[in-house]
């Protein structure tokens, strides 16, 4: 029997496990929530053996296969945006499965785990591969990142598993994304009997915003927020410190660098005299950029996904980050968006299409086998 063929009648214990899965909150901060997770998809991915990261601060990540450098890593993440309380319980609505994490993406994970089962039980042969399952991408992968370099080192490809797009369009190329926090300083005064005695931060750090802002250019992809600010402890005290907090987007690894460095240039230029502002953060994720090898894993990917009854294009560019950013920097072709298609990432709308759960796990198999 073919993997494809073993795969026709697997959706009902599928979605058991699925609905297991959503049905515990794994928000990134909720640690106990995220290892029980862990449990549950070490018995998801069965005899496959399996390596425990600990985490000195969320829940552990997950490595499946050992052994020498994998050809094939396959990536994905455990943690989703909903803390406890907000979004809760695995939904059947029609055709759609809706809840926290079903789609970003808890069924993502499982397509790897049941692909790989296929070719296992029906005899296949799988390619020397390494599953990596990070516990804290949603919140930029702090230590996932290291993790995911450390075990997919000398990979050829890298597919990963994020949520699934309108008409399973095929991620190549993502925004890289950067945090700044600007913190000004000057001296505290009375605003009436001492005001020119005093430095305000307030007004110093918003001459760096004004400035940052304008950093941004629309044509070549980047992009400078400044989200939040404050500062100051009443209206008649010339205010002492002030701080911001700043979003980055950016399309290729120079314009990464070239940014933080203008930023850095703004505040030491804009402080006002008597004044100082300080920047931490920089880029926390490097921009996954399109190449000819990605392309070509694409296609190959492609073809998997369209015999498996799927559509399959190239993506737009994503503005958000992910851990395929991670693979892509390291000089491995990547792909992404590759689970189950859905909507609503990140709203209390999340869902999949059930109906997609099957040929995705189809396509993944059939490259799988594809791989020599």
């Amino acid at each position: 029997m073919s993997a494809l063929r073993w795969l026709e009648d697997k959706l009902p214990a599928m979605e058991e496990q699925l609905a297991a899965l959503v049905d515990v909150n794994s928000f990134t901060d909720n640690v106990d929530g995220g290892r029980r997770v862990g449990s549950l998809l070490r018995e998801v991915f069965g005899g496959f053996d399996c390596q425990v990261v600990a985490s000195a601060r969320y829940a552990d990540h997950l490595v499946f296969g050992a052994g020498g450098p994998p050809s094939i890593a396959l990536v994905g993440h455990l943690d989703t945006v909903f803390p406890p309380g907000t979004f809760e319980g695995y939904r059947r609505d029609g055709e759609l499965r809706r809840g926290p994490g079903v789609l970003d993406m808890k069924s993502g994970l499982l397509v790897v785990a049941w692909a790989l089962r296929a070719i296992v039980e029906t005899g296949g042969a799988l390619p020397p591969l390494r599953v990596v399952i990070v516990s804290d991408e949603e919140v930029g992968s702090p230590e996932g990142q290291g993790v995911i370099r450390a075990q997919i080192a000398g990979a050829e490809a890298c597919l990963v598993f994020e949520s699934g797009r309108a008409g399973d369009a095929i991620i190549t190329r993502r925004k890289g994304t950067g945090m700044i926090r600007a913190v000004a300083r000057g001296r505290a005064a009375h605003a009436g009997n001492a005001h020119a005695e005093g430095r305000n931060a307030i007004w110093s750090l918003a001459r760096f915003v004004d400035a940052a802002e304008a950093l941004t250019d629309y044509a070549r992809g980047i992009t400078v927020n400044v989200g939040t600010i404050r500062g100051g402890t009443s209206k008649n005290t010339v205010p002492a410190e002030a701080e911001d907090g700043v979003d980055l987007r950016f399309e290729t690894v120079a314009d990464a660098n070239a940014l933080v460095d203008s930023l850095r240039a703004i505040a030491r230029e804009r402080a006002l005299d008597g004044t100082t502002i300080e920047l931490d953060g920089g880029v926390a994720r490097l921009p996954m950029e399109a190449t000819a090898a990605s392309r070509a894993l694409m296609e190959r990917y492609a073809a998997c996904a369209r015999a498996a009854g799927l559509s399959a294009s190239e993506a737009p560019l994503i503005g958000g980050g992910s851990d395929a950013s991670t693979a892509s920097a390291m000089g491995i072709a990547s792909i992404d968006g590759l689970g189950p298609r859905g909507k609503g990432f990140h709203t209390h709308d999340e869902h999949i299409e059930l109906a997609t759960l099957i040929p995705k796990t189809a396509a993944l198999a059939s490259f799988l086998l594809s791989v020599r």
